[in-house]
């Protein structure tokens, strides 16, 4: 009989347990336990003092997960030339962003500008009071929010950022009773979501202070129940845009069955469809994030809420649609990226990855709005080489040829049968099943 595994356990005490100890339990879960815990460890990094950094990032850490870290060389911005790291697992990706980046350099590059880096944050409360009085105060309880946060923002403000304004917005329409204080931040070169979120509580704490104790308010009207008080991840002026433009002469030869204006005709229409359609424009913008999320991540950046504020912003007219935008006007082509990017350059990972760091000293130590332009000229990049793809070969072809090697290495191939393999495909169909049938007749006797 098979010994059962422990899959039903309720384990007490989990976090307080040993790296090793807690690799052990894990390992009960797997087959070959002791190969399996071998491999997690393989996966430490050998110095010690980095490794111990890794396991602080997060909680109840067991080993790494490594991600394959590329570059895009030929990314030039405002007329300077980067060299692009890029943290992503999908095939195709750093090649589509430097393909793209290669042709824009020949034609221009991209051109990119900081709209505003404001970011925003909430005091949610329920408050029984008359809002006229409140409104009548406001000016002494915003005073009181800057002193009680003083100690707080010193830093910021002696870099140019701090708290910018202060807005009381009424939601008793939506819900009975409830008010948000909402406060506008610049946090620089930090993406500042605990600086934002430290003067948020202290808010809070402010605010119920002040309805108890200012003769204005009398009864019910002192009471004030704060429920959250939290920073929003949707930054819509924190928007950087970015753009390419050519003549549609310039075109020619990207396709050799389209002149340079039917290809951007075609390319036009395609942007168009994910103007409309919510379907296409869902495949559009993720291949938008998959560049500037692979830049975030080298950066040590929030993946998750860059993408939570762009999908939130494609639906700021009460649709989804395509962030991105294509135009041809008196003979001259022009693809245009505009979304919300909240990206920090000091703070958090930034300062303690040691590869975030490099990347960042790669970038040559950039602002936050130098990298906000960074990231998104990438995220065009690599959505104009998928839209381009469409509109002519198709996307398949460049994709399956760098998905070759993930097929070979599932099928355990040797370096021969990769270098021979990859010698085949330059002109046969690539799929898992043909590039199966291939390496099994390479092993028949």
């Amino acid at each position: 009989m098979p010994r059962r595994r422990k899959r039903d356990l309720i384990i007490k005490g989990f976090s307080k347990l040993l790296k090793e100890d807690k690799l052990k339990i894990v390992a009960q879960l797997m087959d070959k336990q002791v190969e399996s815990i071998e491999l997690m460890k393989s996966f430490w990094h050998t110095d010690h003092k980095v490794q111990k950094i890794f396991d602080e990032f997060s909680e109840n850490t067991i080993s790494n997960f490594y991600i394959p870290y590329g570059v895009a060389p030929n990314v030039v911005i405002n007329g300077k030339a980067h060299l692009v790291p890029l943290v992503i697992e999908e095939s195709s990706v750093v090649a589509a962003a430097s393909s793209s980046a290669k042709f824009w350099s020949e034609h221009g590059g991209f051109h990119s500008e900081v709209v505003d880096v404001v970011k925003i944050g909430q005091v949610h409360f329920i408050w029984k009071g008359d809002k006229e009085k409140l409104l009548s105060v406001f000016d002494e309880l915003t005073a009181a929010f800057r002193r009680a946060t003083a100690h707080i923002t010193e830093n910021m403000e002696k870099r140019g950022g701090g708290i910018l304004d202060f807005e009381l917005v009424d939601m008793t329409d939506k819900i009975e009773d409830y008010y948000q204080i909402k406060v506008s931040f610049n946090t620089v070169d930090s993406m500042g979501a605990n600086f934002i979120n430290s003067c948020l509580e202290e808010f809070a704490g402010e605010l119920k202070s002040f309805f108890r104790n200012h003769h204005v308010f009398k009864g019910k009207e002192k009471d004030c129940l704060v429920v959250m008080s939290i920073l929003s991840n949707y930054t819509p002026d924190c928007v950087v845009r970015t753009w390419v433009e050519c003549s549609v002469e310039e075109l020619n030869g990207i396709d050799n069955d389209l002149s340079g204006e039917e290809f951007a005709e075609k390319f036009r229409m395609a942007v168009k469809i994910a103007e409309v359609d919510e379907y296409r424009a869902t495949t559009h913008n993720k291949g938008i994030f998959n560049g500037i999320d692979a830049v975030a991540i080298a950066t040590g950046n929030d993946f998750r809420a860059i993408e939570a504020a762009g999908h939130t912003y494609a639906s700021r007219t009460g649709k989804y649609k395509s962030l991105s935008t294509a135009e041809i006007h008196d003979g001259r082509f022009k693809f245009s990226l505009e979304l919300p990017l909240a990206i920090g350059t000091v703070g958090g990972l930034t300062n303690l990855h040691p590869l975030a760091k490099k990347s960042l000293e790669m970038l040559g130590n950039p602002s936050a709005k130098k990298l906000m332009m960074i990231a998104s000229a990438v995220g065009l990049a690599n959505n104009f080489a998928a839209v381009k793809s469409l509109v002519t070969k198709g996307i398949q072809i460049g994709h399956m040829k760098m998905h070759l090697f993930n097929i070979l290495n599932h099928l355990q191939a040797s370096d021969e049968e990769k270098k021979r393999a990859e010698e085949y495909f330059l002109g046969h169909k690539i799929s898992f099943a043909n590039v199966n049938d291939y390496i099994s007749k390479l092993r028949k006797p």
